[in-house]
């Protein structure tokens, strides 16, 4: 296995006042752009009433290859978690169609308003609603293996796993066979991680990485999420308050994805954001290899 360099394309869908599926382009358009600015694969979203079979023949066509995706819920949400096991065991069994073995897994976001309005301080954090949580993702991750595909946790401002000592409560809990760790170097950053820290102590864990940049001084204002977002919190890696080369080296000898976020673009145009952040990442991916 090798290190390949994907894009997450959700700067297209994200803008400064929210989430806008009608503001992107057309999924070819999206394509094209990926591939003409230097990237390996693509974060796996197949369409509606597409097939995993289908969407490997479209992606193909831009000489692409599918990169791990992306399943959040709530997961101490008793009530629902049926439903969301079989959510899960059916994106894990198109994820092994695909022929991927890893996908992001996060807490769901927007569903705790105080991490949102006060984000990236772990407020109104309790073992007792975490050890719910253990509970819940710890069936859908099982699930999900049982489909070939490991899920990799994924701390994200916003939700009830933000911090670094948020995600280690939950790795403590769940065995690696069942969970990896998918770091997004930009969320923890931002929730006061000791980015390099934190890989170093599951180095032997990881099993896919996002890469993003962001503005300590943005994040240091104390605003909104919505606030930091339209004050552009995040930028291409490279450009912001991360030392990403630093992290980078850190991980030595994983294989494996590093996927681009750059939540909104912080160039004038989506394709130039990709190949800023393409043109910055493709030659550090040798960093810290054995």
């Amino acid at each position: 296995m090798t290190r390949k360099m994907a894009y997450n394309p959700l700067s297209f869908y994200f803008t400064p006042e929210g989430f806008r599926s009608d503001a992107a382009p057309p999924l070819t358009e999206i394509l094209s752009v990926v591939r003409d600015t230097g990237y390996d694969g693509i974060h796996s979203a197949i369409p509606v009433g597409s097939t995993p079979q289908d969407y490997l023949a479209l992606l193909k066509q831009y000489d692409l290859v599918p990169a791990p995706g992306y399943f959040q819920a709530s997961f101490a949400d008793t009530e629902k978690l049926p439903d969301t096991i079989n959510t899960a065991r059916r994106l894990a069994g198109d994820h092994a169609r695909l022929g991927l073995d890893r996908v992001f897994i996060a807490e769901a976001f927007g569903v705790a308003p105080e991490r949102t309005e006060k984000p990236g301080l772990g407020v109104g954090g309790s073992e007792e609603r975490l050890s719910r949580i253990v509970e819940g993702l710890a069936k859908v991750a099982s699930a999900m293996v049982s489909e070939g595909i490991v899920p990799c946790l994924h701390p994200h401002i916003g939700t009830r796993i933000e911090t670094g000592d948020e995600a280690d409560f939950i790795l403590n809990r769940i065995s690696a066979k069942d969970l990896l760790v998918g770091p997004d170097t930009g969320h923890l950053s931002w929730a006061g991680a000791d980015l390099t820290d934190f890989i170093l102590r599951h180095s032997g864990r990881i099993g896919a990485v996002h890469i993003k940049d962001y503005r300590k001084p943005v994040a240091d204002q104390g605003m909104t999420y919505t606030a930091a977002n339209k004050a552009s919190i995040w930028t291409e890696p490279g450009r912001g308050s991360i030392d990403l080369e630093g992290a980078i080296k850190a991980l030595g000898s994983f294989e494996g994805w590093f996927v681009v976020e750059v939540d909104i673009a912080d160039q004038p145009t989506v394709p130039e954001s990709a190949r800023v952040a393409a043109e910055w990442l493709r030659p550090r991916l040798s960093l810290g290899r054995q």
